[in-house]
């Protein structure tokens, strides 16, 4: 276990939709993979962009899918919101929410006023909701051009779930960004806000980010100065990876969360056993192995190159690199 990849930090940050779970289902072996993190003595964080529910119905949905949680160990981009918004208006101002009651009391517990219409607020804060509706984007349309603040939970422009991707709070933000032609401040990843504040009431010195989307999960976690687990049990694609720009590569990869008790040598981008890379004008695969070896060392060649075009010499590499779906 001392070479394993967990046993390098001394917390670990998890995101949650499509790492942890999908909706109600969870993912295989996650609940092992916690208590793996908690037996080595690390500490555990869920870091979510969720920002419609609050940290003890998160806490109750884990215990539901049996995996160990607390209140004090879930950080949320309804949380991150509140705390900018409190930052930056006087105590009492009233601001304006689009999204759950718990997204509204996150913000009357950060000292400010909340109100469903348009009239005397100094900012407006957007969550996810499904019950967000054409009337809600309206009042906020209002608020925000006539000068309130627009504070955004996240700007995911999709939600993991059991059914497959659903539209995000992201996507509904895209539609107030084009009604109004203003960009909303971002309290929630890729901001590095919600990992710092998670390693911080850990302790941590050293954490590790264990998350499904590129330009949140490894964003933030790029921004945050700390090294990640990209895992492909949500959003993440081969095909993303490949391409992915400096700001939203990991350190790692994996097919899920469970990886974290694997050697962390194993995980990590960069050339792999059995792999070939060549560089050119394309990069052409040679040899056989581990399918997700071949996806550590294309992305470590594409990243060094920028050439992100493949093709494969042999059987193998050819059945490899289908299985990728990148060719």
């Amino acid at each position: 276990m001392s070479d394993a990849l967990l046993a390098g930090y001394d917390a670990v940050l998890f995101d949650l939709d499509g790492t942890v779970y999908h909706g109600s289902q969870v993912i295989e072996g996650a609940p092992e993979a916690v208590a793996a993190v908690r037996e080595h003595g690390a500490a555990v964080r869920y870091v979510t962009n969720n920002a419609s529910k609050a940290p003890a119905d998160v806490v109750a949905h884990l215990r539901e899918l049996g995996l160990d949680a607390a209140v004090d160990e879930v950080h949320t981009s309804a949380q991150a919101a509140a705390a900018v918004l409190g930052e930056r208006l006087p105590a009492g101002a009233r601001v304006l929410v689009v999204g759950t009651d718990s997204l509204a009391a996150q913000v009357e517990a950060a000292g400010l006023g909340t109100t469903r219409k348009n009239g005397d607020v100094q900012a407006v804060v957007q969550g996810h909701s499904p019950e967000t509706g054409w009337a809600d984007l309206a009042e906020a349309a209002l608020a925000i051009r006539a000068g309130a603040l627009w504070v955004a939970c996240n700007v995911d422009a999709t939600l993991p779930t059991e059914r497959g991707l659903l539209p995000g709070n992201g996507s509904m933000v895209a539609a107030l960004r084009t009604a109004t032609d203003t960009e909303p401040v971002v309290a929630g990843k890729p901001q590095p806000l919600l990992f710092e504040t998670a390693a911080k009431s850990a302790g941590s010195s050293r954490p590790l980010v264990v998350g499904d989307r590129l330009d949140t999960d490894i964003a933030g976690a790029v921004a945050a100065g700390m090294d990640v687990l990209a895992v492909l049990s949500g959003v993440a694609t081969p095909a993303g990876l490949l391409t992915a720009i400096p700001a939203e590569r990991p350190t790692h990869l994996a097919a899920d969360l469970t990886a974290l008790t694997q050697r962390a040598e194993d995980l990590k981008i960069g050339p792999r056993p059995g792999w070939e890379i060549v560089p050119g004008e394309v990069l052409t695969v040679r040899g056989s192995g581990d399918a997700l070896d071949l996806l550590r060392a294309l992305c470590h060649a594409a990243w060094a190159s920028g050439v992100t075009e493949v093709r494969a010499e042999g059987d193998a590499a050819e059945a490899a690199l289908t299985g990728l779906r990148l060719a």
